[in-house]
């Protein structure tokens, strides 16, 4: 059972973020019903904020809105992963280019820090650690690359990804070396981005997006080709 904390101000803000990781948790599970009035019990809140954070979550692609049944959160399909992996290779594939051109020299140590931060939180097995490490490595990668329109496209496709990730990490069927791979995987990118080449890191990232994608589909079921 979905569980929100009624927090101080800025209320709106704080419903809407936690109504979004049950989701990406899987604590609100694909297909699940969103009631209305048992959301405004459960957190307190007005109609109107409930109904603001649902219209958000609908456009970021986490539920949907069914005819005469109202919001529902969105299903897992092999074929929103294909095209989300795909748009994403290319996407932070120029993010990549981007930030080894850009980058001040600052922001690769805090890369490499945030890259360092997101090993020992594999190393500890701590699911939500990871999570929170990796996008923080990402953030970091999204901001130095000095676009404000490709980081707000990528901050969208991103949202859905996490569903993705926190499904791959949860999954009993998951690869214990998986994460080693995906270690050396943007160590390659950071060590490409260090050396100010464009065209490597951008390369690189490509193939850890192509990797991650595999894995996702071969929990799931399918071909992780990524074009």
């Amino acid at each position: 059972m979905l569980t929100i904390r009624k927090f101080a101000a800025p209320l709106r803000r704080q419903v809407l973020e936690e109504l979004r990781q049950s989701i990406i948790a899987g604590r609100l599970a694909p297909g699940s019903r969103l009631v209305e009035r048992e959301l405004i019990s459960m957190t307190g809140v007005s109609r109107t904020v409930i109904r603001e954070a649902l219209r958000q979550l609908e456009s970021e692609g986490l539920i949907t809105i069914i005819p005469n049944k109202g919001p529902v959160v969105r299903e897992l399909t092999l074929g929103e992963a294909k095209d989300l992996y795909s748009i994403r290779a290319v996407l932070e594939g120029l993010a990549a280019r981007l930030f080894a051109e850009n980058a001040a020299d600052a922001q690769i140590a805090e890369l490499e820090a945030a890259l360092n931060g997101t090993e020992e939180a594999y190393r500890g097995g701590d699911a939500e650690r990871i999570l929170k490490s990796k996008n923080r490595f990402y953030d970091v990668l999204f901001e130095g690359a000095g676009s404000e329109t490709l980081s707000s496209m990528i901050g969208m496709l991103h949202v859905r990804i996490w569903r993705w990730r926190a499904l791959g990490l949860g999954h009993p069927n998951r690869s214990e070396d998986r994460w080693k791979e995906s270690i050396r995987g943007l160590r390659a990118m950071l060590d490409a981005m260090k050396k100010r080449d464009a065209t490597l890191a951008e390369k690189t990232t490509r193939e850890e997006v192509t990797r991650a994608a595999a894995e996702v589909m071969r929990l799931v079921g399918g071909s992780g080709e990524v074009q």
